[in-house]
């Protein structure tokens, strides 16, 4: 049997070897964390986490020890977070609303340790990233129920920003009321017309009158200064939280699974993914004026391979009667094949625009 004098002489090396691998590993992520904060990226990963592991554990050959390496290559990687959250506290996140409004809601779950800026209006938010006020814009691009915000649409084709992540949140809406109100006092609901819109069975069927207002969050600040209990806000939980008002009903969606989805908008491109069989991309384009000009740039996309999950037209406001489209699609656009495809696409359409390559994220209001 060995000395413990020598075995604990051996750990203490192999310590000292971990102590300069760990503190290697550290300054990496701390790299890692200025790209994503350059690109306007999650923190978060977590395909890549899980490759991480995989790739740890085809080393360990041990499988007794194997689940030990999970947890320790766990523990390595919320250390490299908890590091790169301290670089992104410099990251300013603009977004559309008031605090408490969903779009600031989605801002806070996509950069909790960043800086959210409110700013009236989608287009002043996308406008002070371009203009180097922000890093990011956190903006509301489709709702499950309502459809397509069509002013971010426009704002995508025309603006310089680059979509580097969506973020799709599950929406509920809830009735708000000032301390005391019950739901038999409740005359007029307030909020955004697309959460008016959102509620309109339960509005209905309640004989409740309406009243627009800028956003969910502010009209639920709107009522609590009313102080009238026949007026009540239609928002979220936190919204009641933030402005001391009190939930008389919960869930009055008409969809129960309404969900909003939020683009990310950054100055740099992301070209660069692992993961990509979970990669989706956004491109706008006009068609020529020829025959089947249209038909032709859709055959290209999907001759190549990638599939289609969204397709949607908007009108061109300086040019009468004619139209943009936007394209979702999953795959890698910047790939060999990409590159191919937008060469092709060049053939049958006027202007084409990557907009952005970008994964997938899930959350809750």
């Amino acid at each position: 049997m060995r000395d413990i004098k020598d075995l604990r002489k051996q750990i203490n090396d192999i310590d000292t070897k971990m102590a300069k691998l760990f503190e290697e590993r550290m300054k990496v992520a701390k790299d890692v964390a200025e790209y994503k904060l350059q690109k306007g990226l999650n923190i978060l990963d977590e395909s890549r986490e899980a490759q991480v592991i995989h790739n740890g554990l085809s080393q360990i050959k041990d499988t007794n020890i194997q689940e030990y390496y999970t947890n320790f290559i766990k523990n390595n990687m919320q250390l490299s977070k908890d590091y790169q959250r301290r670089v992104f506290r410099g990251l300013k996140v603009a977004y559309s609303g008031a605090e408490g409004a969903f779009a600031h809601i989605a801002a806070s779950e996509i950069y909790p340790d960043a800086k959210k800026i409110s700013y009236h209006g989608f287009k002043a938010a996308y406008e002070a990233v371009e203009q180097g006020k922000c890093d990011v814009a956190v903006l509301p691009v489709e709702n499950s129920f309502a459809g397509d915000v069509d002013q971010v649409n426009d704002i995508m084709f025309n603006g310089s920003l680059f979509l580097n992540g969506m973020y799709d949140l599950a929406v509920v809406h809830d009735v708000l009321g000032v301390k005391g109100a019950t739901m038999n006092d409740i005359k007029t609901l307030v909020s955004h017309p697309q959460a008016l819109s959102q509620c309109s069975k339960f509005i209905n069927d309640n004989k409740f009158k309406t009243m627009e207002y800028s956003n969910t969050a502010l009209a639920a600040e709107y009522v609590k200064e009313k102080n009238d209990k026949s007026f009540a806000a239609i928002a979220s939980a936190k919204s009641a939280r933030m402005f001391g008002l009190d939930v008389l009903y919960h869930g009055i969606n008409d969809d129960r699974t309404n969900t909003t989805r939020f683009a990310c908008f950054s100055r740099a491109q992301n070209k660069n993914s692992e993961n990509k069989k979970e990669l989706y991309f956004s491109l706008v384009f006009t068609a020529k004026n020829e025959a089947g000009s249209l038909a032709k740039a859709l055959d290209i996309i999907g001759k190549y391979g990638y599939n289609m999950r969204t397709l949607r037209s908007r009108p061109m406001k300086s040019l009468m009667w004619q139209y943009y489209f936007y394209v979702e699609a999953q795959g890698d656009i910047y790939s060999t094949k990409g590159k191919s495809c937008l060469r092709e696409l060049k053939e049958c359409c006027d202007k084409i625009k990557v907009i952005g390559s970008y994964h997938n994220i899930k959350g809750n209001a």
